[in-house]
């Protein structure tokens, strides 16, 4: 597929992520994050982090731009009790995934963004 997207004209690559991939904030000791201890979960979130990197870098110098994406704590099945306590419902999460989709021509390549704006790596 990775040819595909290099020859379009304007492709996208969204990823989605987890602020709990978030490096920085697994380590802060002030982020709401730092007490959620989910290793496998949270590494497989930074290892997404690091393929767009590695993607963004790869497809420097074209129209392609890759994201990742955290959407926000969704009402999934993923863990009991998201039905309940999830603040999102599935479309409203989707807003900064087709937000990534669409990004301008001159935005930026290689980010990590939420509903909120950037996240940190």
């Amino acid at each position: 597929m990775l040819p595909l997207i290099w020859r379009s004209a304007g492709g996208r690559i969204v990823n989605v992520s987890s602020t709990m991939g978030s490096l920085a904030d697994q380590k802060d000791v002030q982020s709401q994050y730092y007490s959620m201890v989910v290793p496998a979960y949270q590494a497989s979130k930074a290892a997404v982090n690091s393929i767009t990197i590695g993607l963004a870098k790869m497809l420097a110098g074209t129209t392609v731009k890759v994201t990742s994406v955290c959407p926000g704590h969704v009402q999934t099945d993923l863990a009991p009790g998201n039905r309940v306590q999830a603040p999102l419902t599935a479309d409203e999460a989707a807003a900064v995934v087709l937000r990534a989709a669409t990004l301008p021509d001159d935005a930026e390549s290689g980010t990590f963004i939420d509903a909120a704006g950037p996240v940190r790596w």
